[in-house]
Order: structure tokens, then sequence, then C-alpha cells
């Protein structure tokens, strides 16, 4: 199972959300290079950014921090970038930084055919679907907007798109500390058993890290910010909890 360390940008800076609230917003520095060569450093392999910036407004304010860490980090961090992924532009654009992944959401819930045209256009490897969803419903717009769908549900759609990554966050446990939702992935699992999955949201131990590993193969990797930032959860260890 991968680690993902995450980096979330907000107006230039490197940050965290508590749920997803922009007002529960949490500085950590500025200076996103030296935070990923700090993850790289702890033997990460695996980079999750959000350009929150893009995620709340649908405009890509970050990109030129997010190149500068691809410029000093890749290709030894597998990077992926979401927020704001809204139209092919964006898209391009974001690839053209040099991550190695993109992560399109509320676009996802909107428009199937321009998730199949990603990833035709794209390829399937640098194209995951955010499914962020608080009681099973998929929220958009940075989750500050509810969707007509259920995760279960928006992740069949986009397989049957040409999807083959989908990071499945839980709202409700995002930055609280509290546990994954450990159900909420299995029904997930099961709903798409083709589709690799990257759990996000309430790891903040070691324990956490090994109830998703024992999910076996219905959780391919995890994306862990705040516990890291607050000194919960040493990176190092959980990269030897997941392995």
């Amino acid at each position: 199972m991968h680690i993902f360390p995450a980096i979330d940008l907000r107006g230039g800076k490197v940050v965290r959300l508590e749920q997803g609230r922009a007002e529960a917003q949490t500085v950590y520095g500025d200076d996103p290079v030296a935070v990923a060569e700090s993850f790289r450093a702890a033997g990460a392999k695996h980079l999750h950014m959000v350009d929150l910036d893009g995620a709340f407004t649908g405009e890509l304010k970050n990109l030129h921090l997010v190149a500068a860490v691809a410029k000093a980090l890749s290709p030894l961090l597998f990077i992926e970038l979401g927020g704001g992924m809204r139209d092919e532009s964006a898209i391009s654009r974001a690839l053209e930084t040099g991550v190695d992944r993109v992560v399109i959401g509320t676009r996802a819930c909107e428009s199937l055919p321009f998730v199949r045209g990603a990833v035709e256009k794209f390829g399937a490897e640098k194209i995951a679907v955010g499914i962020d969803a608080r009681d099973g419903v998929v929220s958009t717009k940075g989750w500050t907007a509810p969707s007509p769908w259920t995760a279960p549900d928006l992740a069949r759609a986009v397989r049957d798109e040409g999807v083959r990554t989908i990071i499945y966050t839980d709202i409700a446990t995002d930055g609280m500390f509290t546990g994954p939702n450990l159900k909420a992935l299995r029904e997930l699992s099961v709903a798409v058993p083709e589709v690799a999955i990257i759990a996000s949201g309430g790891v903040a131990n070691l324990d956490h890290v090994a109830s998703l590993r024992a999910l076996g193969g219905a959780v391919g990797g995890v994306i862990i910010g705040k516990a890291l930032y607050d000194g919960k959860l040493e990176l190092a260890a959980a990269l030897r909890a997941a392995a």
C-alpha cells in the first residue's frame, strides 16, 4: 500500500483545512518544495497535492508552486494534483508542470463525457477521479455543494468511462484524526473491484494505517496530511506500516 503525504496549497501557502472548511484553516508554511523534500527524505515515493484555490473557485492559482515541486522532485516522487480540473486546458496546464497524474472532482459529477474525453486524450494513467463524500453523498466545488450522486454510483459511472484510479475522501473524518471510514471503503471496493482506490481522511496513527492495509487489495494507497504536520504520525513509520 502506497503512502501519499499531502500538500494543500491556498494563497501560495501550505495549509490544511478541517473537514474541508475554508474558515478552519491552519497555515504550515510558504515553501512547498521544502515540505516535499522533507517527505522524500523520510522515504516517500508518492505525493498528493491540491490547489485549494482551484477547488473553491475553479481557477488554478498555485501552478507555479506545483511546477517548482515537480522540477525539484520528479521523478523521485510520483506526484498527483487535484483542485480546479474543470476543463481540458486546466488538465493540460497541470500536466505541463511535470506532475504524473491529475484528479478530476467536480467535473466528474457534472459530465461523464468530460471524463471519457480526458481519459481518451491524456491516458488512463494520467487521470484519476476524486470522490469526496459525506454520509455517502458526493460533494463538489471544494466540498461546498452536494451532488445527486452516491459514492458507489459515481465510482461505477466513471469506471465505465475508463477511469482506473479513484481517490476517495471521507469528508466527515478529514482532519479529525478519528480513523478512516472502513465501511465506505469496503462498499466502494465491492462496487468497483477493478479500480485502484486511494483512501483519504481520518488517518492519525499506525493503527489506522494497519486497518487500511488489512483491507488487502481493496485500498492501494492512503493520503495523510494533518497528522504529519501536527506530529501525530511520523511518515517513516507510516511507510513501514504500509509496506
